[in-house]
């Protein structure tokens, strides 16, 4: 039984420290084991309704028609709730496409159906309430960075994160029951993000935490941790397949063959000529900016959550430009998104994707274009101005709460 009730990671992209979604499940007046049909429980998001009949979008994949049988219990729970005894009753009328519901019951006959007897449900606009006070914590109270060191003994992480003049170390302590997720390697979507202990962040891993920083901002007291592994990537387009939604990206730095597939939650962006002169003049130290470099953050800049997408500056999950200095990022989020056909055979690009399976094959995350004049200035020109993760998460994050697609 716990299998069905476990906190699904768009719940977690919401409410980090809930243990479940839905409270455990009581028992049904009547129910027994053995002769009786066994009951049947889906956890998923309600396509559209009409009377008693629900198309219900499944976290498993496939769409269920779920028909409310008379009498059923129907309750309504916050977001993060673990104990039904705070649930209240709700009238069939008030549930909506979005909403999200757990509902148990038995097939029917023909087994075309399920015939509901309870429904749990968590309202859409509490869900998108929910996110937006995390946002706005994760804008408050988030930081971000490069891994440095980890003690898993200690409970510490040190960090690098953008500061004016220049990177700083933090120390984050990590408090005993802080919430600890990490990326999966093929996985651009916050909500895939699984539960993690801290001997699995490493040194060069990108990182955000949410918690509270000490006076005089070399330590943070980290309550909730994302934590993953990247790759930025800068090159040249040396092919495209667009029916299979996939690129092929000679590595400037390994010189070897790179293929990035594009998901539908790939963010694509193309950086103005005007804009990218002037980045390829701050690298040459000429121009506004000052030095290479200056202004420029560590892809885990702190910054607030994405949503799913918030995927950035997701709305919902860690993400956002980094603070300071850290203006190319900021520039990137604001930039309109393109397609694959506005993109072209030798077109050089940076982008920040998945680890990978394999290191000859990722999923894009955000793709650059238009960055010829950078990699001109200097070929190692990506390592100063480094794509952010956390431009998609979010998005992801936000579209988890609201929809749950495991991607996310």
């Amino acid at each position: 039984m716990a299998g069905w009730c476990a906190l699904t990671m768009a719940a977690a992209a919401l409410l980090p420290a809930a243990a479940k979604e839905f409270p455990a499940p009581s028992a049904s007046p009547g129910q027994q084991s053995g002769s009786q049909s066994p009951l049947v429980r889906y956890l998923g998001t309600i396509k559209a309704i009409k009377g008693n009949t629900i198309a219900l979008t499944t976290d498993e994949g496939p769409d269920v028609t779920v028909v409310l049988a008379q009498g059923a219990r129907i309750l309504r729970v916050e977001p993060g709730e673990t104990n039904l005894s705070h649930a209240v009753p709700l009238q069939l009328e008030d549930l909506q496409p979005g909403d999200r519901v757990r509902v148990r019951g038995k097939n029917s006959a023909d087994s075309k159906f399920l015939i509901g007897m309870e429904l749990i449900a968590i309202k859409h606009l509490d869900i998108q309430a929910k996110r937006e006070q995390q946002r706005a914590d994760w804008q408050k109270r988030g930081i971000g960075g490069l891994v440095k060191a980890v003690d898993a003994a200690a409970g510490t992480v040190t960090i690098s994160v953008s500061a004016p003049g220049g990177a700083r170390d933090v120390t984050l302590h990590i408090t005993p029951n802080a919430v600890l997720r990490r990326y999966a390697p093929d996985s651009v979507q916050f909500d895939n993000a699984k539960p993690a202990p801290l001997s699995e962040i490493k040194p060069g891993d990108q990182l955000r935490a949410r918690g509270n920083r000490s006076a005089d901002g070399s330590a943070f007291t980290a309550e909730e941790v994302v934590s993953g592994t990247f790759r930025n990537i800068a090159g040249t387009i040396t092919s495209i397949d667009a029916p299979a939604s996939t690129m092929v990206v000679m590595d400037l730095l390994s010189k070897k063959p790179v293929t990035v597939r594009i998901s539908a939650k790939s963010q694509l962006r193309t950086l103005p000529p005007e804009i990218a002169m002037r980045l390829a003049m701050r690298l040459r130290g000429g121009g506004p900016g000052g030095p290479p470099g200056a202004g420029a953050a560590p892809a885990g800049g702190a910054g607030a959550p994405p949503a799913a997408g918030a995927p950035a500056g997701p709305g919902g999950a860690p993400g956002g430009g980094p603070r300071g200095g850290g203006d190319f990022q900021q520039i990137v989020n604001r930039l309109p998104q393109v397609t694959l056909a506005d993109l072209q055979k030798g077109e050089a690009v940076m982008l920040v994707s998945t680890e990978g399976a394999s290191s000859g094959e990722v999923t894009a995350i955000t793709l650059l274009g238009g960055v010829e004049a950078l990699l001109t200035a200097s070929p190692q020109g990506s390592q100063a101005f480094t794509l952010s993760p956390w431009t998609l998460g979010g998005g992801a994050a936000a579209e988890a709460g609201a929809e749950p697609n495991p991607q996310r």
